[in-house]
């Protein structure tokens, strides 16, 4: 899947931010966020989209029991709060920043309708990430429910090496420079950082991947 930044190379935050847009950009301000600095919690209106300028956000909710179950961690460039662009009038989830210096643009949902109506081709193309989001926390939800854990970890492997893998030349492996923690991943798998470190450790030594902190490396078959 393509980096959501660019929406298959529009760049969603040179069209959106409305501080890059002059009918906007006086009434626009930037909200900074320390980390476990709360954007919105379920339950409140739903007016606004959101769009990452720095830092990591967590999307997620609370079970009945009162357990945090993680739906999504994004980092630089990434959109959220997107529901409301199709008539959601209160969020179901919370969005958390993760980060110590998180900067969110927010938007408001009239202006992504403004622009939506001005331009036919960008309108076709919010409505395709939608679909892509949408299919996409479907699939981790069909994993959590139905893979084991290491099936999870190697699913989630391949979505990294999709958005953010790149051939080594000298060898034919795929390195991974990725901007999450081995608690993001572990969050997002539904399992523990000890039970990760396991099967990654286990994955190390089938040859099957090599691993630092701060690179993943799928190595060639």
């Amino acid at each position: 899947m393509a980096k959501i930044w660019f929406l298959e190379d529009v760049n969603v935050f040179g069209i959106l931010c409305p501080h890059k847009l002059k009918r906007y950009k006086k009434k626009h301000h930037f909200n900074h966020y320390q980390k476990q600095a709360y954007i919105y919690f379920q339950k409140d209106e739903a007016n606004k989209v959101y769009l990452i300028e720095k830092g990591k956000v967590k999307l997620g909710y609370y079970g009945e029991d009162g357990e945090e179950i993680i739906k999504a961690i994004l980092t630089k460039g990434e959109m959220f709060g997107e529901k409301a662009i199709l008539g959601q009038e209160t969020h179901t989830e919370f969005a958390q920043s993760i980060d110590h210096h998180t900067t969110i643009c927010p938007v408001p949902v009239r202006t992504i309708q403004e622009l939506m109506r001005d331009n036919h081709p960008f309108s076709l193309k919010i409505y395709k990430f939608l679909g892509l989001r949408i299919k996409k926390l479907e699939r981790r939800l069909e994993l959590l429910l139905f893979k084991d854990t290491k099936t999870r970890v190697k699913e989630f492997l391949k979505e990294l090496e999709d958005e953010y893998g790149y051939c080594c030349p000298k060898t034919g492996d795929t390195i991974i420079k990725h901007p999450y923690t081995q608690k993001d991943i572990a969050s997002l798998i539904g399992t523990s950082r000890p039970t990760l470190n396991i099967i990654m450790n286990e994955l190390k030594s089938d040859k099957f991947i090599d691993f630092n902190r701060n690179e993943i490396r799928i190595k060639i078959e």
